[in-house]
């Protein structure tokens, strides 16, 4: 009886003290915005939805206002709901939120490269990044010519699905991936590649597990967690197997490297690397390289090969928009000559489609999470240092004042009543301020190019009746996961 009660008393204590520490922090935070009332050790988790959590941050902002604070255990986060709040958190005080929280599935990449980077290199390396991006046609007619080049192989690859049934997932990922591919490694791989294949299925199976609930409340307590069983296990193994396998092409590039003629943007940050190690500067290493270049080669392929992906299913779904499409491709276009960004300004319906299609899936919904690198005063409210922060783009892209009926798809968001392509202030598809997605103009050009190509060579055939398609996202977290579906492609030319 007595060592019963002795260990009735430590469990008591052991309670006593969680009970504490959890306290001790919620009220040492208390000029933080006002938000739901948290219980001790889980915080707020029970006043959310964890999977449509953006869902759930729409619910509180009624309730608390645009700026408000959830608690997921006992970490305090700050959102940000609506355009004006988020408007001035990214673009009017850009520097103060361009911090970037830690995210525990990612601690391969943390500190270095462009999107998990929060040290003291970011800037800089952000920086170069872009200038060297710029050099090699972000935006402008060299990575069109890439594109366009790489459409030939996808073209390649889709008549040979013969107008049978077959899952896009892993056919229309291979064209993003080889025109990253190429500006990163000035190579592209075969589409039956086992490389090929292996960075799709890595890049696709981390997008959906990160979008998932487990992985929500792992990156946010991941520390109490990261010894248990439980998917951010099969991350940390696929993100390691992706950055090795990006490890090992960095290092061919280095030992082949011609400092006075680079290939590609990895030669480049190779040449970098070696003027800082030249000058003792604190700013590329290999390490960094290599991050840098994993970075980008994961959210150059995943993002625009979910978005293509999800596109063909809203088009399969809405074919009145799909017929829209194909007779503007056949007026401006027609079916002999290849596509060119020149006619763009001449195809509003096609760039208002490519712009409702990135609006309406809303792919990161709750934006990466921002940190607060100093402690700031924001709306009355004090935000201290290390808080996380997250600008919601779902608040802003689901805006119902700008774009009425904004679960709807609908291009007609982004024409105006002359049938002119009416630009939106509220397009945040890409975020915006200082941690803006570096790849922007390049994914922006892919959509239209890839999506007009295919339009302009097929028709697409889905196995059900439009109005048994289900557009939601299966999952809904990191980003919004598009259900698995099949389609038919049946030649144009063949109709």
């Amino acid at each position: 009886m007595a060592a019963l009660g002795a260990s009735l008393a430590l469990l008591v204590w052991f309670v006593f003290l969680i009970f504490v520490s959890v306290w001790k922090r919620i009220y040492s935070s208390w000029k933080l915005p006002p938000g739901p009332f948290p219980l001790p050790i889980v915080g707020n988790i029970f006043d959310l939805d964890l999977k449509n959590i953006p869902k759930s941050y729409a619910k509180l902002a009624k309730e608390y206002g645009p700026v408000f604070t959830v608690y997921i255990g006992s970490k305090h986060i700050v959102v940000l709901h609506g355009y004006e709040v988020v408007k001035e958190a990214l673009l009017d005080l850009k520097n103060e939120f361009a911090g970037r929280a830690d995210i525990p599935v990612f601690e391969a990449h943390q500190d270095f490269g462009i999107i998990f980077n929060n040290s003291e290199t970011w800037k800089d390396t952000r920086r170069f990044t872009l200038t060297v991006l710029r050099d090699y046609g972000m935006g402008k007619k060299s990575n069109e010519e890439r594109i366009l080049r790489e459409s030939q192989f996808l073209l390649e690859i889709l008549r040979k699905t013969n107008s049978q049934p077959f899952d896009p997932t892993f056919v229309l990922g291979g064209a993003p991936l080889n025109v990253i591919y190429n500006i990163l490694f000035h190579d592209r791989l075969d589409y039956s590649d086992k490389r090929c294949q292996k960075l799709l299925h890595l890049y696709n199976e981390n997008f959906y597990l990160l979008s998932t609930p487990w992985i929500q409340i792992y990156n946010n307590i991941g520390s109490y967690l990261r010894y248990l069983p439980g998917s951010h296990r099969t991350l940390y193994k696929n993100i390691s197997e992706a950055k090795q396998y990006v490890s090992e092409r960095v290092k061919e590039h280095q030992e082949l490297l011609d400092l006075n003629d680079p290939q590609d943007l990895t030669d480049c940050l190779l040449i970098q690397m070696e003027k800082d190690k030249k000058n003792q500067k604190n700013g590329f290493d290999l390490e960094n390289v290599t991050v840098t270049v994993a970075d980008l080669l994961f959210a150059g392929t995943e993002t625009t090969s979910t978005t293509l992906r999800y596109g063909l299913l809203l088009l399969l779904k809405y074919p009145e928009v799909e017929e829209k499409l194909h007779e503007e491709i056949d007026r401006v276009i027609g079916s002999e000559r290849m596509p060119s960004m020149k006619d763009k300004v001449n195809m509003p319906y096609t760039d208002a489609v490519v712009h409702e299609i990135l609006r309406f899936i809303n792919l990161v919904p709750s934006n990466l999470p921002h940190v607060m690198n100093q402690d700031m005063q924001f709306r009355g409210y004090f935000l201290p240092k290390g808080t996380t922060v997250y600008p919601t783009l779902t608040s802003v892209m689901l805006d119902s004042k700008e774009f009425p009926n904004p679960e709807q798809f609908d291009p007609g968001h982004f024409l105006n009543e002359n049938g002119k392509f009416k630009y939106s202030d509220y397009f945040k598809a890409f975020s915006a301020g200082k941690r803006v997605c570096v790849g922007e103009g390049l994914a922006r050009m892919e959509l239209f190019l890839f999506m007009i190509i295919i339009l302009q060579h097929f028709n697409l055939k889905s196995l059900v009746s439009p109005e048994k398609i289900d557009t939601s996202p299966i999952t809904i977290g990191f980003g919004s996961v598009p259900p698995i579906y099949k389609l038919c492609l049946l030649p144009r030319s063949e109709m």
